[in-house]
Formats: structure tokens, sequence, C-alpha cells
């Protein structure tokens, strides 16, 4: 059965919610009628951005994914702020620069706990919830998950990703949930220092296929989402 607007009311979890694809797809989660909790680790960003959307359709909470207390603290909040919590996208994440001997040890290893324990943890804080509500997790991977690149550790970050979701996907069924893994190409976000380049994906486009996967009806899960610039060679 469907109510009108399957969407009214409906609680989405976003991490990595200060910029780029996060960002882009609370603003349009917010214009199809959710209301969103945006995570991430600066605080003056996430206020800035929920000032922006639909006034008491978003909530900013300082969050490092990380940080197990920090999760079960935001969860706390948005239920106490809309009462229930419905999807969430695990998106918070970073880079580094390929080379085995480049970058600081200190940033692998922030690297590997936020995009690998983090989204384990987000998921763990917000299960019950998501189980209770029949709802959706969404997974942020990438290309990078699907192909070795060369001295490239992120690339296993988002191996251990795009297993994750699948891990997920099969622990999860029979429950009503869904798992989308959506694996972005070359996307123009502040991910790129320099940017990605001219042809690359926008912000936006991410989060079209996001909400795409988060419309379908109750028994369509669309698992995995490869989204491409249309001339890129990885």
């Amino acid at each position: 059965m469907h109510h009108s607007n399957p969407d009214e009311n409906r609680v989405l979890f976003i991490t990595g919610a200060s910029t780029g694809i996060g960002a882009e797809t609370a603003r349009q989660a917010v214009a199809q009628g959710w209301r969103v909790v945006l995570a991430a680790r600066s605080l003056d960003k996430l206020e800035a951005l929920a000032g922006e959307l639909e006034p008491d359709h978003a909530v900013a909470v300082q969050c490092d994914v990380t940080e197990f207390e920090q999760l079960e603290a935001a969860v706390a909040t948005a239920k106490e702020r809309f009462g229930r919590l419905d999807a969430v996208f695990a998106n918070a994440g970073f880079g580094a620069a390929r080379g085995f001997t480049r970058e600081s040890v200190d940033h692998w290893r922030d690297m590997v706990l936020t995009n690998v324990l983090g989204p384990a943890l987000t998921v763990r804080a917000t299960m019950p919830d998501v189980i209770e509500n029949k709802g959706h997790f969404v997974l942020t991977g990438s290309v990078a998950g699907t192909r070795a690149l060369p001295g490239s550790l992120y690339s296993s970050t988002k191996f251990a990703v795009h297993g994750m979701a699948e891990s997920l996907r099969q622990e999860l069924n029979g429950t009503g949930v869904r798992t989308t893994l959506i694996a972005p190409g070359m996307v123009d976000t502040p991910f790129f220092d320099k940017g990605a380049g001219p042809g690359a994906l926008a912000d936006e486009d991410i989060a079209r296929a996001v909400l795409y996967a988060l419309s379908q009806p109750d028994h369509v899960d669309v698992n995995l989402l490869l989204v491409r610039p249309t001339s890129q060679d990885l």
C-alpha cells in the first residue's frame, strides 16, 4: 500500500552531509518531502546547509563517524527532533594520494577508519530504527571499489565498502529493508583538491541516483548504481 506521498514525514540520515554529494542529496531529498539529519564533523557548514533548506525539514548534528558514541547521539537527536529514522546514506569518506609511500601514516589511518569502520558503525547505530521502519541503507562506494587503482589504498577502502553493502543486504534479507550501493565515477566535489576536471559528474547527478533508489516501490531494491561520466578511462 502506498500513501499519497510516501516520502512525506520520512527521515533520511546523511553522513558526510556538509559538502559534495551528501549536501546535494539533502537538498534533493527535502525537495521531495523528506526530513533530513545532516551529520558531519563540520558543524558550521552543516548549520549553513540546514538554514538554506525548508524550515523544520533539517537538523544539523556534529558527528565523527569513527566515534560510535557520536553516531548514537546523532540518532537520538534525529528521533527527538523528527520522531523516527527511515533511511541512512552512509556517505562520509575521503581519499589519499596514490602511492604506497605517499601521504602520512596518520592520513592513511584516518582514511581507513572513516571509509571502512565509519559506514559499519553508521549501520550499527541506525539498524534497529531502519529495520523497525522497513527502511533503506545507501552506502557510497566508488568506481575505485570495482577495480584496483595503482598505489591506491583509497581503492582498497572502497572495495571494503562494496563487500559491506552486499554483506548488509544478505543480513537484512527478509526484513523488508533495502540496500543500495552507489558507486560514482569522477565527480567534481571538494573530494578533489583541484577539481575533477572537465566532463566530470556533478554532485546533483549522484544525488539524483540516490533519490531514484530511495523512491522505488517497496518490492524493488536497486542494489548497485555505478554512475560514470560519459567519458572516463577508469
